[in-house]
């Protein structure tokens, strides 16, 4: 073994750890690994940057913008009214709704945006009929997965894979030319989200706007005596703030609460100021010399200036790349962030220096026009109420032809998916139905960086030999099996690992084995490759295993266990089916 696979083989699991331990987010982890590459020899710059100009990512970035011209023309949202209308007629057919339309969808445009679509709408369709919300989320998530492995601009896990035997001298799969086989196990997976999970989902009806009936509990009013150490001196240097880390809502003084209230706002004798405790320092506060608790009220949003909104933090905002004081986010969003969950946990204290990760509810108190600018930025979808997008004709037009013209193009053979949503992204702007600056915005830069960093992985595991190796250890340890075996084994190892990795670093991983495998065997390699494709992508069993399920995991007021005991079953089912389905559309020797 030489030196240089030894490097390789290192880097990649020091990457591993990094993606495990979550140290940093997954993009830097990606840019890290490829930097290590480069720094250790075993790539040479051009090789290492050279998944910044892969077709893959320049695809992914194309397929981005027009996914925004679709979106931003409100022609999905104008669809609301009617969904919301049939969903509120029965539980059953709400879940059917929701999951055909998130499967539908999610076909073709990015899944991550038509669940962060379909959510608030999901919501208020819990909020009218008293659906638990956690009857629905998760199925919508799984709906979306499933849809995105019907076409080859579904997922870019999808997009990536087809490259990589394209750049390998393979022939590039067509843009439906595996969309039977997808179906077919998407058929199976809606029977399982229809009738088997219903079953398993939390039946609890939890109340809708947990976080803000949980913050609610820990909100009272002070009032600043005569004697208070903290009056006269500003917020930021009060021990009201510093020691016991007391978010102020509001201050009333002389009967009139203060418009505007900010870290040099000063305290004076007579204030009554509306303040967000953290539980551990309640009693502390009642305690507190010169300050008496005049009432724990229960919150009343017309008392304040500004109102309260849940949002969650969706893929891609870059919300994501710092704490909330490193943002500014007060200053630069005129709002206060009263509470965050993440992970299942509530958190009120030291927010400020909390790191924001995909998936975290948070609890603002703003104006609307305040949270409707975070919106339109990407940065956060709002959950406290749906609010209804008009349809923009002038936009939804050329951008529904450029989007159908980009899939029969490279679907008719006409050329291939890069030129075809890159030309497509650039009429997108050229018609003004995306400004350059929308377009820009519409690219999700992280996903861009993480890909570019984990093509580095497979780069080096071929130019060392290392996808060479592991596929000639594979087959001479499965080399007695039938061939049908080893793809189900290299299914099983690939779903398992997108549980820990993102799906991104696995295919990037998993897509030189398979082939340099299929060659080994003397075999076709598009049902590994395609069995490589669909295991990525079909992952149900933890909250962190794909986007969508991250995304719903806090609206849905799911715990950890609530996806392994839905999502574990179907994942099975799906394992086995496709140890079927898979060969039987894709020959192992498709000319025998």
């Amino acid at each position: 073994m030489g030196s240089d696979l030894i490097i390789t083989i290192v880097i990649i699991c020091i990457g591993i750890v990094l993606f495990i331990k979550d140290y940093f987010s997954i993009d830097t982890t990606s840019i890290i690994i490829m930097a290590l590459f480069i720094v250790a020899g075993v790539l040479n710059p051009k090789e290492g940057f050279s998944g910044f100009n892969h077709p893959a990512t320049i695809t992914l970035g194309c397929m981005f913008v027009v996914s925004a011209g679709v979106f931003n023309s409100g022609i999905l949202g104008g669809l609301s009214d009617r969904i919301i209308k049939l969903a509120k007629i029965h539980y059953s057919i709400a879940l059917i709704t929701f999951c055909l339309i998130a499967g539908m969808f999610s076909a073709f445009v990015n899944d991550s945006a038509v669940v962060a679509l379909l959510l608030p709408i999901a919501l208020t369709v819990c909020r009218e009929t008293k659906i638990s919300p956690g009857m629905l989320l998760i199925p919508i998530s799984f709906s979306a997965l499933f849809g995105g492995t019907c076409t080859l601009i579904g997922t870019s896990t999808n997009i990536l894979v087809s490259s990589y035997a394209e750049e390998y001298g393979l022939e590039g799969f067509g843009m439906f030319e595996f969309s039977l086989a997808a179906l077919c196990l998407a058929t199976i997976g809606f029977a399982y989200i229809f009738f088997v999970a219903p079953l398993l989902l939390p039946k609890a009806k939890k109340e809708l706007n947990v976080l803000t009936k949980e913050a609610e509990k820990y909100i009272t009013e002070l009032l600043v005596e005569k004697d208070c150490p903290d009056s006269d001196k500003p917020l930021h240097l009060s021990k009201l703030v510093n020691d016991h880390n007391v978010q102020i809502l509001s201050i009333s003084r002389d009967r009139f609460n203060r418009k505007s209230i900010g870290p040099e706002t000063f305290i004076l004798e007579g204030d009554v100021m509306k303040v967000l405790v953290p539980p551990k320092t309640l009693n502390a506060i009642r305690d507190l010399k010169g300050y008496r608790v005049t009432g724990d009220k229960q919150f009343n949003e017309s008392e304040l200036e500004k109102n309260v909104y849940e949002v969650i933090v969706p893929f891609g905002s870059r919300l994501t790349e710092g704490s909330l004081r490193s943002l500014n986010f007060r200053r630069q969003y005129n709002g206060s962030v009263l509470a965050i969950r993440q992970r299942g946990e509530i958190l009120y204290e030291k927010l400020a220096d909390v790191k924001l990760t995909e998936g975290d509810m948070l609890l603002i108190l703003g104006t609307e026009a305040d949270v409707d600018v975070l919106v339109e930025q990407g940065l956060v979808v709002a959950l406290s109420e749906y609010k209804h997008q008009k349809v923009n004709y002038r936009k939804a037009v050329p951008a529904i032809v450029i989007a159908v013209g980009v899939v029969l193009a490279a679907s008719l053979n006409l050329t291939s998916i890069l030129i075809s949503s890159m030309v497509g992204a650039l009429l997108l702007v050229a018609t003004s139905t995306l400004k350059p600056k929308e377009a820009y915005e519409a690219v999700e830069w992280k996903v861009i960086f993480m890909m570019a960093g984990v093509l580095s992985m497979g780069t080096a595991l071929e130019k060392t030999g290392g996808a060479e190796k592991i596929a000639l250890f594979i087959e001479q340890t499965l080399g007695n099996y039938h061939a049908q075996v080893t793809l189900s084994i290299l299914y099983l190892v690939t779903f398992l690992s997108t549980n820990v990795l993102s799906s991104k670093a696995t295919a990037a991983l998993m897509t030189p084995i398979v082939i340099s495998l299929a060659s080994a065997m003397g075999i076709s390699e598009r049902p590994f490759l395609v069995a490589v494709m669909f295991a990525c992508s079909l992952t149900f069993m933890t909250p962190v295993s794909y986007p969508t399920n991250t995304m719903v995991y806090a609206p849905g007021n799911y715990k950890f266990n609530d996806f392994l005991k839905v999502g574990t079953p179907l994942n099975i089912i799906i394992w086995i089916a496709a140890t079927f389905v898979i060969p039987y559309f894709f020959p192992f020797n498709p000319g025998s």
